[in-house]
């Protein structure tokens, strides 16, 4: 079912465009009052119905006009102003002897004025950004344009995968990465379109990205800065992400497995935070002591599983029955596996030897550094 939504501006506009024609029908007709209201209602239908049919259009043309400015790259705009202005100024050069010619002159200066103009938008359009590069500042990166030096690989490329993951806010708070930090506006392109998505999961995802940026591009002890432009010519955004790092000599952070190799595969550098969070891990040796908190039950009988404040699984014997408390335990074994590292405890008050003289206690872990 169709639901007419009445515009108040056009509705209002509608009124007085009836008013003003009975007021013009009053003084050039004279017709009575019930002719003059039926005349001005009667128009303000038909303006409003009017107005309302090239509102819509002029939205729809504006709607194309504004995606086609957000899909093209600058440097295309920019040559193609510039070609157009070139070609009308030959064309007015070349034209306007023949505008002193009486009768077919004045065509042929027109025909030339409007032609040379099209030629030079077309050609601005075709080559603008190969002529954009024959400028020195076409050549720096925006660090250098803002008479700050940049270090070769001191600008990092940030993903939507390590945007959304949120953990790189933390880890620029911790004075971990130097340089600045590049998000490309395909990339700020791609969070809104996960922020709009139906999927409540990939919405919550693309909001909580945005929420990041923001909070980063507040904190004056983050260098960051929205790049823009777009490559037309590469169709996938992790496509456009590699050759923008080739471009600027910048590294690329990320947590896409597939991008990660990808990069690492056309000799760009990878930071990755997942990489980050597991060389940052507490290392524990056997015999070591440490505390930890009982929160289940293992897989095997009389097992408790507690976790450490990064995550690791810290498997305790004969520990059951301390669910809900927290214990000494002293590492026994460590494992590292594809799903992460397992430390294997048991009780230390089950170190004791068969005389009930206590085993000499190793230097405890410090897990808060």
């Amino acid at each position: 079912m169709h639901i007419w939504v009445i515009s108040k501006p056009l509705l209002l506009l509608s009124i007085l465009a009836g008013v003003w024609l009975a007021y013009l029908a009053q003084v050039f007709l004279h017709l009575g009052t019930g002719q003059l209201l039926g005349v001005g209602v009667l128009f303000s239908i038909m303006f409003y119905a009017g107005s309302t049919g090239v509102y819509r259009i002029v939205k729809r043309k504006w709607e194309v006009f504004n995606n086609f400015l957000e899909n093209t790259a600058t440097e295309v705009l920019l040559g193609s102003i510039l070609g157009l202005l070139a070609g009308l100024l030959v064309g007015f050069l070349v034209g306007y002897p023949f505008s002193m010619i009486r009768g077919f002159g004045l065509y042929i200066s027109i025909a030339a004025f409007f032609t040379c103009g099209f030629l030079g938008w077309k050609v601005g359009k075709k080559r603008g950004p190969d002529f954009i590069e024959l400028f020195p500042r076409a050549h720096r990166r925006p660090e250098e344009q803002r008479g700050e030096a940049v270090p070769d690989g001191h600008l990092k490329v940030l993903d939507t995968s390590a945007i959304i993951d949120g953990r790189i806010y933390d880890v620029c708070l911790a004075n971990f990465l130097d340089g600045r930090l590049i998000v490309p506006s395909f990339v700020l392109e791609e969070l809104r379109h996960i922020a709009d998505s139906s999927d409540y999961l990939r919405r919550n995802k693309g909001r909580r990205g945005l929420e990041i940026l923001a909070k980063m591009q507040k904190n004056p002890r983050i260098k960051i800065d929205i790049l823009e432009g777009d490559l037309p010519e590469e169709k996938e955004v992790d496509s456009k992400l590699i050759r923008l790092c080739k471009e600027l000599n910048a590294s690329i952070v990320t947590n896409d497995y597939n991008l990660n190799k990808v990069a690492e595969l056309q000799g760009i550098k990878v930071l990755n935070v997942n990489e980050l969070t597991n060389a940052v891990k507490v290392i524990v040796f056997p015999g070591e002591t440490m505390r930890v908190n009982i929160l289940k039950a293992g897989k095997e009988d009389g097992q408790g599983v507690g976790y450490l404040e990064d995550g690791t699984m810290v498997v305790v014997e004969n520990a059951e029955d301390e669910i809900g408390n927290e214990v000494e335990v002293m590492v026994t074994s460590v494992f590292q596996t594809s799903a992460g590292r397992m430390i294997f405890t048991k009780k230390s008050k089950d170190t004791t030897g068969k005389t009930g003289q206590p085993v000499q206690r190793v230097h405890e872990v410090n897990l808060f550094g």
